[in-house]
């Protein structure tokens, strides 16, 4: 994975207030495929240019990119920075009692970005509550 800072100008005024609502925004994907007493597992597709707004994580993590490419991240609130993806690569994160981290996720590249993300349940922090209709669904949407 290759990561570097592409500015170091504050976000945008739209970005910003987007940050601020959704500060406690625990939907971490696009679709809850499926939640257990020990995890949640999350599936991300996005087209070239489309991107998944902010999201709080708080419960340790790992995510693996499903497909190549490219995209660009705005960790709380610092200034974008763009990541190239392999099919396959995954990155384990954690996060100490009180510790979280909220970002979004841009695809940057020409090409679909797909990831998994599953969240362990059995963390430091508790889950953040998931909003009313978000319920496991075992089927992955039309794209």
């Amino acid at each position: 994975m290759t990561a570097e800072s592409t500015a170091d100008a504050p976000l945008p005024p739209e970005l910003a207030h987007e940050l601020e609502r959704n500060e406690f925004n625990p939907c971490v994907g696009h679709v809850l495929l499926s939640e257990s007493e020990r995890a949640r597992v999350w599936y991300i597709h996005l087209k070239p240019g489309e991107r998944i707004g902010f999201h709080r994580h708080v419960l340790d993590y790992f995510w693996t990119a499903l497909t190549p490419g490219k995209a660009v991240s705005r960790i709380n609130g610092g200034p974008p920075v763009e990541t190239e993806y392999s099919a396959g690569m995954t990155e384990h994160i954690s996060f100490a009692p009180g510790d979280f981290m909220i970002h979004d996720l841009e695809n940057t590249g020409e090409t679909d970005l797909v990831f998994n993300t599953v969240e362990h349940l059995e963390s430091a922090n508790r889950p953040l509550p998931l909003p009313d209709g978000v319920v496991p669904t075992p089927r992955l949407p039309d794209r």
